[in-house]
């Protein structure tokens, strides 16, 4: 179940600096906001573990308030009561905070605010943090490519912004490399956490005759069409899908963000945070190709471990495309 803001008691405390010098771990605490449940087996999720294992690891004092919809006013909401109640470390996990998450650094100078996916920052309390998925959705596209038996794949994605569009291009990028003939047919639905409208868009690409799904969403919706009408799936996010769908699950890009957020809330509290862009590749273990179902063919399997070694070394850049569709996609950008 998720936690809701401004229960209990308001504790006041005396918040420290951004880059104030070394301090204890008791002089902190952090507040982590979602636009989503934690319990989505995906985006949201893995962010709470990662919170989990923060606490495991250094031991500061963290709350959370989930299903925080990506408008400033129930940001800020949220964010200025976890302030009134001496949380001194906001982590906002998903791109529409960007503008109140901005905003509020700017007013409130001795908080830190961390934002996800974003790319603004300031030069004292705002940084930003996200990971190279693309490419991981490279590999798992290999893995489409050679699974596809109607030459169909489909891709139900959230919004037409740059971090989708370069993930459905590295995904579609993988397919092509394994099999020229196969299409990616994307579908939107403006949501990130969405399964009604996930699954409408799902089951859509179904009829059309997509016999593989990928997905850009929160939830598990679209394995579970998946396997309802006997087809395989790429999940995202973590690896919670195959539980819920094992007949169909292939494998999925994942994040595993625990080490992230104990190496910047130590440099926070050894006074060495700095307000940078963090873009962390495989080479981080941010992002990674989760182990693939026996589905895939063996020699596919193999051809993915070998780009795996090849990326994490630095051997293999995986392109970025973002502005347009390459040639194997079917879709517009702005719809």
């Amino acid at each position: 179940m998720h936690k809701r803001w401004a229960v209990g008691l308001i504790l006041i405390s005396i918040l420290t600096t951004a880059c104030g010098g070394a301090a204890s771990v008791d002089e902190y605490k952090a507040a982590f906001v979602y636009v989503g449940p934690t319990d989505d087996g995906g985006w949201s999720q893995a962010h709470d573990v990662g919170r989990q294992y923060l606490v495991e690891q250094t031991g500061i004092q963290t709350e959370y308030t989930a299903l925080v919809p990506e408008d400033a006013t129930e940001f800020r909401t949220v964010a200025e009561a976890y302030i009134e109640q001496g949380y001194n470390i906001i982590f906002g996990t998903t791109f529409g905070y960007i503008d109140a998450m901005a905003e509020m650094a700017e007013e409130y100078p001795d908080v830190i605010f961390l934002h996800c996916s974003g790319y603004l920052n300031n030069d004292t309390n705002f940084a930003n943090y996200f990971g190279k998925m693309y490419q991981p959705r490279y590999l798992s596209g290999l893995a489409a490519g050679a699974m596809t038996d109607s030459n169909k794949i489909g891709y139900v994605a959230a919004f037409p912004i740059p971090e989708v569009i370069r993930g459905i291009n590295a995904f579609a990028a993988g397919v092509n490399e394994v099999n020229p003939e196969a299409t990616v047919e994307v579908v939107w639905t403006f949501t990130w956490f969405g399964p009604e409208a996930e699954t409408q868009a799902a089951n859509a690409l179904l009829e059309k005759g997509a016999d593989v799904l990928a997905q850009h969403q929160d939830s598990t919706a679209t394995g579970l069409a998946a396997e309802a009408a006997g087809a395989k799936w790429i999940s995202y996010n973590t690896a919670y899908g195959q539980n819920s769908a094992p007949e169909a699950f292939v494998t999925a890009p994942v994040w595993d963000w625990g080490p992230y957020y104990v190496n910047i809330v130590e440099q926070i509290i050894d006074g060495t945070f700095t307000t940078e862009s963090y873009w962390g590749g495989m080479e981080t273990g941010l992002v990674s190709l989760y182990d693939l179902s026996s589905d895939v063919p063996s020699d596919t399997a193999t051809l993915i471990a070998e780009k795996t070694e090849a990326i994490i070394d630095g051997s293999l850049e995986v392109e970025i495309v973002e502005e347009e569709f390459i040639s194997n996609v079917i879709g517009t950008v702005n719809p």
